[in-house]
């Protein structure tokens, strides 16, 4: 059934995902002669940035999510549903929903991307992933079952799969990821579990290449690996994960490691749905874009961010898997919109490069800016503004700096709940629970 066709006086600009792209293009519509409506399948946009410290329990999941009706409640010509999107008709310009069929005049994809496995099946049924808050308190309450059962065992031997913690790519999701799960070993383990002692939890950082943070600086990696190592993480490079069967992983090089949890961080694909052209789809299941990022062979259809390859002479790679990247494919996309219903020629998108950075732990972060760099106390507390200021809504920020004023003076990982326990798949052969007599 097709809904509200003929109810418009402007035309319709649909937005597929709530993320930073499509909520940029959205805003940048604002009082436009346009009807805008987003579609996702949460009802909240998420601050991507900061779901490690979700999955670490520094913050709760409110803190880093916002509802996106609150987002745009001033925005008259907005609209939002909640649903999943199963199908784009090309030809009718249709929209197929789980809540219904919307035609569009305009339609931008910015559905994100989903983990990557490359095509790894057993790794991909017993590792975690992380690319939504679901995902992120599975893991939170994952480390902490893990703990609990590393209590009941008896010997080292026994507790070592339970207390090997393993994260698989060295980007900077893996490396702010295995830094928190090292604090935890270092700041809580002791404190909350008295029968087990911190040398015994082992905290792994694996990367298939040469380097840490392959992005930034040569100086920035190096930095970084330094801190990691500091914190008592142990980095593995060139490592390339084989398998894991649920309680050792193993690596190309015949090494393993004894361990219940892995968290895989090594790569994202994009995710989208039905209704494009096969033939388009790039490397990391990618939408091919032009430079003006407009998909091929589709009238009048964007695709933005991290579902978007946007291969070009200066991006012949495609554009980096980050915020602002999006953010700023999502208000030329708009211009483009707004340019292009007035028959108006526009300049192809040009990335401005902001800079990168990641934190590794208290204390210690590195951040490059073109040729500047800087590393420790100053570069965290550049990323803790950063971080904040991007952050939606005013509770969240409060919140946020809140929790983390309080773990920077008390040394507390914070939110240690298990709320939903973690059930993952079965393995073949557990390992048989021995119990304090």
């Amino acid at each position: 059934m097709l809904l509200n066709r003929s109810e418009r006086s402007f035309p319709r600009v649909i937005i597929i995902g709530g993320g930073f792209g499509g909520v940029e293009v959205a805003r940048s519509l604002k009082d436009k002669e346009v009807e805008v409506l987003l579609i996702d399948r949460n009802n909240f946009h998420t601050f991507q940035p900061l779901m490690y410290q979700v999955a670490t329990g520094t913050l709760a999941a409110d803190a880093i999510s916002f509802p996106i009706r609150k987002m745009f409640k001033s925005q008259q010509n907005f609209r939002f549903r909640m649903a999943d999107v199963t199908e784009i008709d090309r030809t009718q310009k249709i929209v197929k929903t789980s809540v219904g069929d919307y035609d569009y005049d305009y339609l931008v994809i910015a559905t994100g991307a989903t983990s990557n496995f490359f095509g790894n099946k057993q790794v991909e049924k017993y590792a975690l992933p992380m690319k939504s808050i679901h995902e992120a308190l599975n893991i939170r309450s994952y480390v902490l079952q893990n703990l609990e059962e590393a209590v009941l065992r008896k010997n080292y031997h026994d507790r070592e799969r339970f207390l090997n913690f393993v994260v698989v790519g060295g980007g900077p999701t893996g490396v702010e990821l295995s830094g928190a799960i090292a604090e935890i070993q270092l700041h809580m383990l002791k404190k909350d579990y008295p029968e087990l002692s911190k040398n015994e939890m082992k905290v792994y950082l694996v990367e298939g290449t040469g380097k840490i943070l392959a992005a930034l600086s040569e100086k920035s990696s190096q930095d970084a690996e330094r801190y990691l190592r500091d914190l008592g993480v142990n980095v593995l490079l060139n490592a390339q994960v084989t398998g894991y069967d649920g309680d050792t992983i193993t690596f190309s090089n015949g090494e393993s490691i004894p361990t219940k949890t892995v968290i895989w961080g090594a790569g994202v694909m994009g995710q989208f749905p039905t209704g494009i052209h096969p033939e388009i789809i790039q490397r990391g299941n990618r939408i091919q874009t032009d430079g003006q990022c407009r998909v091929s062979g589709m009238e009048n259809v964007y695709a933005i961010g991290d579902v978007a390859a946007m291969i070009t002479e200066d991006t012949p790679r495609g554009l980096p898997g980050v915020a602002p990247a999006a953010q700023q494919q999502g208000a030329y996309v708009a211009k483009h919109i707004l340019k292009s219903m007035n028959n108006q020629q526009v300049a192809d998108f040009k990335y401005f490069d902001k800079g990168s950075m990641a934190t590794i732990g208290r204390n210690k972060a590195v951040v490059d800016m073109g040729r500047f760099h800087m590393k420790g106390f100053l570069a965290w507390l550049t990323w803790m503004f950063v971080h904040l200021v991007s952050i939606f809504g005013f509770r969240n920020k409060l919140v946020t700096f809140v929790n983390w004023t309080i773990k920077f003076f008390t040394k507390n990982s914070g939110i240690r709940l298990i709320i939903n326990k973690y059930k993952r798949p079965d393995v073949e052969k557990e390992t048989e629970l021995e119990y304090h007599s």
